[in-house]
C-alpha cells in the first residue's frame, strides 16, 4: 500500500476491517471486474463474499445483527471496494442507504422487520427518487400514492421511476411518492412527500401485482449493477410500510439518505482516482521512450504530481464530510464539497492516466478503458457538480450572512 489517501487516528478494528476488505479487492474483485464489466455480469460470487464479511450490516446496529460501525468506517470500506470495481459499490450504496433510512427514520416495528435480514444480507435495498420527467429537482415528482379508499388504511401507488440501481436483484425499495391527501393545498410540494418501503420478489417483468421491473437499462458503464425502470400501477402497500408510519415526511427522509449518499460517492471517486493512479504510475515505469521509461520524463512527472495531489485532496475532503457526520452535526455543506470534488478529481485523475497509457489506453484489454468509462457516472450520481455547488452555495452564505 503506497503512502496516498491514509487517514489517520483509526482505531484498531477499523484498521483491520480495511486491510480485510483491501485484500478481499485484491483477491477476489480486482482479477475479474474488467471481464464481469465486459460481459456486464452481476458480480453474483462478488457479492456472496462481501455478505460473509459482514459488509450490507457494516453501519448497522450491533442490536439488529450488524457491525454499529461509523460512517467513515463504511466510506473508507467503500473507497476500496470502488478501487477494484465501482459497480460493486454501487451495489453496496443502495442497500446501504435504505438501511440507514430505516435505522433513522424507521418505526420500532419496521427495524425489527427489517434491519436484521439487512445485516445479513437475506433482504437487499435500493432506493428510489429519480423519474423520467426530472432529474435533481426532486420537488417535480409525479409518481403518486393515494388512500385505497376501502377502510384498509392501504396505499395505491401509481407512476414511473427511473435509473433504479438494483433494480433487478433488490427485494426491498424505498419508493419516494407525492401524497396529497392530508397536506393543505398549495403546500409545499416537499411538505407533501411520503416514502413507501416496497418489498418485491428478486427479477425483472411482474415482480408483484402492480408493480413491474422492465430489463436492464444498457449504460456505457457502471456495469454489472442492474440499473433499471420502475413501474407501479395501483400497487397496493399497507400503511404500516409508510417510512417512520406517517406520511409527509419522505422528503426530508430522502435528503437525509442522500447526504450520506453523498460521502459514498465521493469515497467512490476516491476509490477509482486511486486506481487510476496506479495504474498510470505503474505503467509509466513499464513503457519506454527516448531510450528512457516515461517516468523519467519531466512531462510524465508533473501529471503524476497532479494526479497525486487530487487523490490527496479528494480523499482528505471525502473523510472529513464522513466525521462531521458521524459527530452529530449537518454536514451538507460538507458532503456536497466532498462529492464536487472527488468526482470531478476523479474524471481528470482517470483520463490523465488514459494518457499516459497513450494508444494502449483505448484498448479493452487495458484496465483503464473501464475506468474511463465508469468515471462519468459520478459526475451525475446523487446530484450533479451544480447541484452540489448550489448547496454549497447556499450553506456558505448562511454561514457567512452579512450583518451589515
Amino acid at each position: 500500500m503506497g503512502r496516498l489517501a491514509r487517514t489517520e487516528g483509526l482505531t484498531e478494528i477499523q484498521r483491520e476491517i480495511l486491510a480485510t476488505v483491501r485484500g478481499f479487492v485484491d483477491k477476489e474483485i480486482l482479477p475479474v471486474a474488467t471481464e464481469l464489466e465486459h460481459k456486464d455480469e452481476y458480480p453474483t460470487e462478488i457479492v456472496e463474499g462481501l455478505k460473509e464479511l459482514g459488509i450490507f450490516g457494516l453501519m448497522i446496529p450491533e442490536e439488529y445483527g450488524g457491525l454499529g460501525e461509523s460512517l467513515l468506517t463504511y466510506a473508507l470500506c467503500v473507497e476500496e471496494i470502488a478501487r477494484g470495481w465501482m459497480s460493486v459499490s454501487g451495489i453496496i450504496n443502495t442497500h446501504f442507504i435504505v438501511a440507514y433510512l430505516l435505522k433513522q427514520h424507521g418505526t420500532p416495528e419496521q427495524k425489527d422487520h427489517f434491519l436484521p435480514r439487512m445485516a445479513a444480507g437475506e433482504i437487499r435495498g435500493a432506493f428510489s427518487m429519480s423519474e423520467p420527467g426530472l432529474g435533481s429537482d426532486v420537488s417535480a415528482i409525479t409518481s403518486k400514492g393515494v388512500p385505497a379508499g376501502d377502510g384498509s388504511g392501504d396505499f395505491l401507488l401509481t407512476g414511473q421511476k427511473m435509473w433504479l440501481t438494483n433494480g433487478g436483484t433488490s427485494t426491498l425499495v424505498a419508493v419516494l411518492c407525492r401524497t396529497e391527501e392530508g397536506h393543505p393545498e398549495g403546500a409545499p410540494p416537499h411538505k407533501s412527500m411520503t416514502t413507501f418501503l416496497v418489498e418485491k420478489a428478486p427479477g425483472f417483468g411482474a415482480v408483484r401485482p402492480g408493480l413491474t421491473i422492465p430489463g436492464k437499462i444498457d449504460k456505457m458503464g457502471y456495469k454489472g449493477v442492474d440499473t433499471t425502470e420502475l413501474i407501479m400501477d395501483g400497487l397496493r402497500i399497507p400503511a404500516d410500510r409508510v417510512l417512520g408510519g406517517t406520511t409527509g415526511h419522505g422528503f426530508y427522509q430522502m435528503m437525509d439518505g442522500v447526504e450520506v449518499g453523498r460521502v459514498n460517492v465521493a469515497a467512490r471517486g476516491c476509490g477509482v482516482a486511486q486506481r487510476a493512479f496506479e495504474l498510470g504510475i505503474d505503467y509509466a515505469q513499464q513503457r519506454h521512450t527516448f531510450g528512457k521509461p516515461i517516468a523519467g520524463h519531466q512531462a510524465i512527472q508533473f501529471k503524476l504530481a497532479e494526479m497525486a495531489t487530487k487523490v490527496e485532496a479528494a480523499h482528505a475532503l471525502m473523510v472529513g464530510a464522513a466525521r462531521k457526520k458521524d459527530s452529530g452535526q449537518r454536514n451538507d455543506l460538507e458532503a456536497g464539497m466532498a462529492k464536487y470534488l472527488a468526482s470531478e478529481y476523479c474524471k481528470e485523475v482517470v483520463e490523465d492516466s488514459f494518457r499516459i497509457h497513450g494508444g494502449y489506453g483505448f484498448s479493452k484489454e487495458y484496465e483503464i478503458e473501464r475506468l474511463y468509462r465508469e468515471a462519468p457516472m459520478l459526475l451525475i450520481g446523487e446530484g450533479t457538480a451544480e447541484i452540489q455547488k448550489m448547496i454549497v452555495g447556499r450553506r456558505l452564505l448562511e454561514e457567512y450572512r452579512n450583518q451589515g
